[in-house]
């Protein structure tokens, strides 16, 4: 059993790392030239596409993403024509017959989108993009509160391969205090009809730290996610951030377990998961050890993203749509929150751009090696060195002094050959990159703006 006092004393706010530098380093005085210019630095890399739409029903209290709440039909109809326009744009300054190899929807609610809407913006995406590989991952998010069979053929028809369905918990408690009521029937009858339609890779999100959660109501609500049998589970630890979400305002601070009782949580998850079939990958995923996550993290090319953990190394991700986040090799750019300044950029025939960074040798290095560590849990120095021209251990000597402690409490192995976190330590695998962030260092306390890493 884990100590629990000892992992508690780590609890303090710190990135996720599904960028670095995190979203919190993007400037807005990104320039749009080098912006163009990046679109195109890589012509060789195949493309992933990630397109947010924004619209949901209601606000679900835990969410932190970037969402509108709306029943009116005609605003999604005039984002989707901005979309229309973004593309064409896109069509302007980048080759976009170059391969793809990953499609994504996020949201909001992406079937929130009617299924004559969510054709639409498939055929506009299809035309713009027209070479998909014949093994592309192309993925949807799902809310089963807005999933039809006409949805699923939709999404079919244009091949889509994997349904990512929003479950969080299954406990009656638990969904009144978020503001997200869907029963167990519900997401079974949605997976039933995935299935049926030849999806053969669906992953559920879990949230544990959510308010009135214990040990004992999600250990059942993990039962029944076991007898519905995906191939995927996303269990991500809930980030309370009420300063940057009013949202979560809502939600009753004091209904929230202790950092105690989600480490609890969370170490009866990884045993509970391991027993029934599942392999733990890096901090945050698990999948059946026939599906290509779990592949990929034993051969040691697992990715981490805005989108969590994929397979798909080495392709430049393009955003398209209100706060989407691109990825190039030496660059990010985020396309504008705001729904007004999205539009008026592409009524002046630009790119929405709203910020972004460029990365040096320096950023590229140590996003190499805070990347490495969160998804493959290993790191070789002869690779860095290899790469990046460096001698591992002087260039860092401050970090592998400091690295010493989580040594010593059993937390990962560190040689003359590299890194690795133990079992222990992948709990902890944020706190332990968080020695690697050059931006960290140089943050005070209040400025950081992060949930607790526990």
């Amino acid at each position: 059993m884990l100590d629990l006092d000892k992992f508690v004393a780590y609890c303090k706010p710190g990135p996720r790392y599904t960028s670095y530098p995190t979203a919190n380093e993007f400037r807005e005085d990104f320039a749009y030239t080098h912006y163009l210019q990046s679109l195109g630095a890589t012509p060789d890399a195949p493309l992933s596409l990630y397109v947010h739409l924004p619209f949901c029903r209601s606000a679900c209290y835990f969410c932190g993403c970037n969402s509108i709440y709306t029943s009116d039909s005609n605003k999604k109809t005039r984002y989707i024509d901005y979309l229309a326009k973004e593309l064409a744009l896109l069509r302007d300054v980048l080759d976009t017959s170059r391969e793809v190899v990953q499609l994504h929807f996020g949201g909001g609610t992406p079937t929130f989108m009617n299924p004559e809407e969510l054709d639409r913006i498939l055929e506009m995406l299809h035309t713009t993009f027209p070479n998909f590989a014949t093994d592309s991952e192309n993925s949807c998010e799902v809310d089963p509160r807005f999933f039809s069979a006409e949805h699923m053929r939709v999404l079919r028809k244009w091949g889509t391969n994997r349904i990512s369905f929003g479950v969080q918990d299954f406990d009656s408690h638990v969904q009144q205090a978020i503001h997200r009521i869907q029963s167990i029937d519900l997401v079974a009858n949605a997976v039933v009809l995935a299935r049926e339609s030849g999806i053969a890779s669906i992953n559920f999100d879990l949230i544990y730290g959510l308010p009135r959660q214990n040990l004992k109501s999600f250990m059942q609500t993990l039962q029944s996610v076991v007898e519905l049998a995906p191939d995927r589970l996303a269990v991500f630890n809930y980030a309370h951030v009420p300063w940057i979400k009013k949202t979560m305002r809502k939600i009753n601070e004091l209904e929230l377990p202790t950092p105690a009782q989600k480490l609890q949580i969370l170490q009866q998850t990884i045993v509970f998961l391991s027993e029934n079939g599942f392999q733990q990958i890096g901090m945050d995923h698990f999948a059946k050890p026939e599906d290509d996550l779990f592949q990929a993290y034993l051969q040691g090319t697992l990715r981490r993203n805005f989108q969590g953990y994929t397979t798909k190394q080495g392709s430049q991700t393009i955003g398209i749509g209100l706060t989407s986040i691109g990825e190039g090799e030496a660059y990010y750019a985020q396309n504008y929150k705001d729904m007004a300044q999205y539009e008026s950029a592409i009524d002046a025939h630009n790119l929405p751009l709203a910020k972004g960074i460029v990365l040096n040798n320096e950023d590229m290095l140590r996003k190499r090696v805070i990347m490495q560590l969160m998804s493959n849990l290993k790191l070789s120095f002869a690779e860095i060195e290899q790469t990046f021209g460096i001698d591992f251990v002087s260039h860092f000597a401050p970090e592998l002094s400091e690295i010493t402690t989580f040594q010593e409490q059993n937390l990962l192995v560190c040689n003359k050959d590299g890194i690795e976190i133990t079992k222990e330590g992948i709990l902890l695998v944020r706190n332990i990159v968080m020695l690697f962030d050059s931006f960290l260092k140089n943050t005070t306390p209040m400025q950081q703006k992060f949930s607790k890493t526990i």
